[in-house]
């Protein structure tokens, strides 16, 4: 029954492709127009826009070829470290990188290793990615984080050509939104043509999961976000440095770093609050977009307040209290010349937070606010490297008192940035590497000559490491934990495996029903127990009443049909 539901939803995921494949062919005008209305808004590349539409502009180099893709600028900053090992260890091969953003484009630009090709990436339309794959003809496809485009990565599996999803992610809504009637064939789909999925966090590996993914596909090796922090600084950025800390001379300065709109006024009522116990201290203000802080500065200005507009190359005076930085891809620039870091995107419900490992690899003492959605994890593993390296504030009151302790005892201070370049260096060690090894073995075996096989048993040990740290998940929704491992229970071969994964599972837990009405449904799966009776919810049904869990699936179990085997996958699917 689990290989025809699975059939199933094969047929379904190709018959809503092809309706998405036919819509996306005929918006082709309506796509076309649409582009150029962004160019007229400065949105898109003035002359390099016919690369949205797989029209390259430089000649394809003869040998095997690697794309890289990234959406916007921290994509397509973590893909940089994987771009600059790849060129070092494995030469033969060419590069080329893609993103989606004018932004990204001129920044990344000048970060790439000599010889590798930027493009502007593709839409994902049928014609554009056609022509893109026809060209470009690539070996191997490395996907960034949450790209998943159907037209992309059917067309490439069509061609036989491997895709991989690097530091994936997919946020609870994404989650929400593949998981509905219609989009959840077709996600089931895409994933079903994927090499190598290397999540950010268990918490992103259970989403994939949930929406079908294999679990022997599946494999964790650190976040690449953490090597950001190791880029190189270029000659130009090293003189500019040195320009602005001649220009703060020995002011006291903080920074707010990638602000979003309404965030500003959080970091505005803390400054004003500071500056009566510092006079002189100076606030950085980076915005995440250049024309938020364009208007901020002129309404700032309106206001009285003596501000600086980088854009404009205006020098911080000797009055300046708040210096504006309405530019791209000077960040990790910027780090360097302030000992405290404050991480926007965070002091808001609607967002998610961004990568505090660049703080910190600079040496800065880095503060949070509450809302770091997906970076969570970023978070969860300095603070285990070193409980003092990022500060997690609630609101603009607990950030208030931090900044004044921070700006008012130097020790506390070099006790932070010093724990701050402790976690970075603990936490990104090895991480590029451990991701090559990983593109290596599920990827590239067959373009670099490796013929290695799966490694079954590595795969269920990963998969056991992956249920036993997303505990805390678990700890307080035996539901989440049941629907997890049932679905790796549905693609596990071994038995025994499974039974030990959930055994250890439980003994953390403490949750013994769990583990008993868990069992049941295994033995029913591989068949072990007959069954006799004919409701398939009932053993997941039984597991929402932890403490007479055991009883009720054992029952379930005993009447239950002798000559029927319901799978988990069933199960998991008649109740959800």
């Amino acid at each position: 029954m689990a290989a025809a539901a699975h059939t199933a939803m094969a047929l379904r995921g190709k018959m809503v492709y092809e309706l998405y494949r036919a819509i996306t062919h005929v918006a082709g005008p309506i796509i076309f127009a649409h582009i150029q209305w962004r160019r007229l808004r400065g949105l898109e590349h003035p002359t390099r826009w016919p690369e949205r539409f797989g029209r390259s502009s430089s000649p394809r180099p003869p040998g095997p070829l690697l794309w890289f893709h990234a959406v916007s600028l921290g994509e397509g900053l973590a893909a940089i470290p994987m771009i600059k090992h790849c060129v070092r260890v494995q030469p033969n091969f060419v590069v080329l990188m893609t993103s989606t953003t004018t932004s990204a484009f001129e920044v990344i630009k000048d970060q790439l290793p000599d010889g590798v090709i930027y493009q502007l990436a593709p839409l994902d339309s049928p014609t554009a990615v056609g022509k893109f794959l026809g060209y470009w003809d690539p070996v191997a496809v490395f996907l960034m984080e949450s790209e998943l485009w159907p037209n992309l990565i059917i067309s490439a599996a069509e061609k036989g050509i491997p895709v991989a999803l690097l530091n994936a992610r997919m946020s609870c809504k994404s989650f929400k939104r593949w998981s509905r009637t219609l989009a959840l064939p077709l996600i089931s789909l895409m994933l079903s043509k994927i090499s190598l999925i290397a999540p950010l966090s268990t918490l992103q590996a259970i989403h994939f999961q949930l929406l079908h993914a294999s679990p022997h596909i599946i494999h964790f090796a650190g976040d690449l976000k953490y090597a950001v922090g190791d880029l190189n600084v270029l000659e130009e950025d090293i003189r500019k440095i040195k320009d602005l800390q001649l220009q703060l001379a020995s002011r006291p300065v903080w920074m707010a770093a990638s602000i979003h709109e309404g965030e500003e006024e959080v970091m505005l009522w803390v400054h004003k609050e500071l500056i009566k116990m510092h006079t002189d201290l100076v606030m950085i203000l980076v915005t995440r977009h250049p024309r938020h802080g364009q208007q901020l500065a002129l309404a700032l200005k309106k206001q009285g307040m003596n501000v600086s507009l980088r854009s404009r190359s205006e020098t911080i005076s000797c009055s300046t209290s708040i210096y504006v930085v309405d530019t791209l891809g000077e960040l990790r620039t910027l780090y360097r010349i302030t000992p405290i870091a404050v991480i926007g995107g965070s002091f808001l419900p609607c967002l998610a937070g961004h990568n505090v490992a660049e703080a910190a690899a600079a040496g800065c003492a880095v503060l949070t606010g509450p809302y770091v959605g997906h970076f969570s994890h970023m978070l969860a593993g300095m603070i285990q490297a070193a409980s003092s390296s990022v500060q997690q504030v609630a609101d603009k009151a607990e950030l208030l008192e931090a900044l004044k302790k921070l700006l008012t005892d130097k020790k506390s201070l070099e006790a932070h940035c010093r724990a701050a370049k402790y976690a970075f260096s603990t936490v990104s060690k090895g991480v590029v590497e451990n991701v090559w090894k990983l593109v290596c073995t599920f990827v590239l075996k067959q373009s670099i000559g490796k013929s290695d096989e799966v490694d079954v048993g590595l795969v269920a040990e990963q998969w056991r490491f992956y249920l036993l740290q997303n505990l805390n998940y678990y700890k307080n929704d035996d539901v989440l934990a049941s629907r997890t491992i049932c679905r790796t229970a549905e693609m596990e071969p071994s038995t025994d495996s499974i039974e030990n994964t959930m055994a250890m599972v439980v003994f953390n837990q403490k949750s013994r029903p769990l583990f008993e009405g868990l069992k049941v449904m295994l033995y029913i799966t591989d068949g072990t127990a007959k069954s006799r009776g004919r409701n398939p919810k009932a053993p997941m049904a039984a597991l929402k009443a932890p403490k007479k869990g055991s009883i009720a699936a054992m029952r379930v179990a005993m009447a239950m049909d002798s000559d029927r085997k319901m799978s988990l996958g069933t199960m998991f699917r008649a109740e959800y």
